[in-house]
This record gives structure tokens, C-alpha cells and sequence, in this order.
């Protein structure tokens, strides 16, 4: 069922908005929910993931192992966990691409921007709550 009129509900459309995105729209997309605990303490449900974040692996062969983002690649839709490799056929050892919703924030990197993108997003979301349950009243 199609909710808004301004927003198209097509397969086609989406999937090309979604594989087209440009770098900065990418940095949106690809991002992860945090650990319960800081769920806790920021009020804020994800982030959008970044190089030096402490992540731990939540789906796929490298479940439950943990390490710091060495690199968030927009192109190719992943991120570089640092000791998760294979080795190529050749002996060289290259890392192994996450998709950013197989993980978890369990310790962010923090700079005023992400601080203040916190605030605000935790701003936002108390607002809503307080507006729901003004206007839970009205018929």
C-alpha cells in the first residue's frame, strides 16, 4: 500500500536510487545500529559508520568477532574490520568486506560533529515522543 504520493513505491525506482547514490548519500545508507548500551546512553537507535568505530560482527561466517573499522568503502557498499582476512590464492592477505548492517557499534569514535549529530538526533527523537502523546488525545 502506497502512503505518500511524493515518494514512488516502484522496485525499479528504488533499486536505481539505491545503487546510483552518490558518496555522501552512501555515508547515510551504510549505517549500523549501536550496542544496547549506547542505545542507553544516546538515545539513538544507529549511526552512520566510520573508520576508527569498534565494532562487533552480528551475522554471516564472522559472527561475534570484534574489531576497529580500518575503512569504510561507499564504492562497494562495505566495511574493513581490521583482522578479518583470507588469503588470496597467491599467499597475499587482503581484508574481507562487511556489509555495514551485519554490525554493531559497540564503541563510537567522537568528534563535535558526531556529538552533535547525537544531540540532535536524540533531540528529535524526544520531540516526536512528546508530540505523539499530545496529539494522542485529539480526535
Amino acid at each position: 500500500m502506497k502512503y505518500s504520493d511524493t515518494v514512488s513505491s516502484s522496485r525499479r525506482k528504488s533499486r536505481k536510487a539505491h545503487f546510483g547514490a552518490h558518496s555522501e548519500a552512501r555515508r547515510k545508507l551504510m549505517s549500523a545500529n549501536l550496542s544496547k548500551e549506547l542505545q542507553a546512553r544516546h538515545g539513538v537507535r544507529s549511526m552512520p559508520i566510520r573508520k576508527d568505530d569498534e565494532v562487533i560482527i552480528t551475522r554471516g561466517v564472522y559472527k561475534t568477532r570484534e574489531g576497529k573499522v580500518t575503512a569504510v568503502y561507499r564504492k562497494k557498499w562495505v566495511v574493513h574490520v581490521e583482522r578479518i582476512t583470507r588469503e588470496k590464492a597467491n599467499g597475499a592477505t587482503v581484508p574481507v568486506g562487511i556489509p555495514a548492517s551485519s554490525l554493531t557499534i559497540t564503541k563510537l569514535k567522537m568528534d563535535k560533529d558526531r556529538k552533535n549529530a547525537l544531540e540532535r538526533k536524540s533531540k528529535n527523537k524526544g520531540g516526536a515522543a512528546s508530540g505523539d502523546a499530545t496529539m494522542s488525545n485529539v480526535d
